[in-house]
């Protein structure tokens, strides 16, 4: 089985566009009561208790969230590279 077809690997990509949506929604204003505001709401319930670790150890940068980096590049490398180990 390839890493492309590995269910981790599909889970770990899929997580990754999820995180992406956020932050990509986070720069837009969202009224309540709308279905963007619903979106934000799950994005945020799927996406928070990941993040939540980075922000206790990662302090911002002025407005800028360097934690939301932080853990975007860790489940990348263990999406690409521990994965990639365990699938020989």
């Amino acid at each position: 089985m390839s890493l492309v077809h590995h269910p981790l690997y599909l889970v770990g990509v899929v997580y990754l566009i999820i995180l992406v949506l956020r932050a990509a929604l986070s720069w837009f204003p969202v009224q309540p009561g709308t279905a963007l505001a619903t979106v934000n709401h799950w994005l945020y319930v799927l996406t928070e208790p990941f993040l939540a670790p980075f922000r206790k150890v990662v302090p911002p940068m002025g407005m800028i969230d360097v934690s939301y980096l932080v853990a975007v590049l860790v489940l990348w490398l263990v999406t690409q590279y521990l994965l990639a180990r365990v699938v020989v």
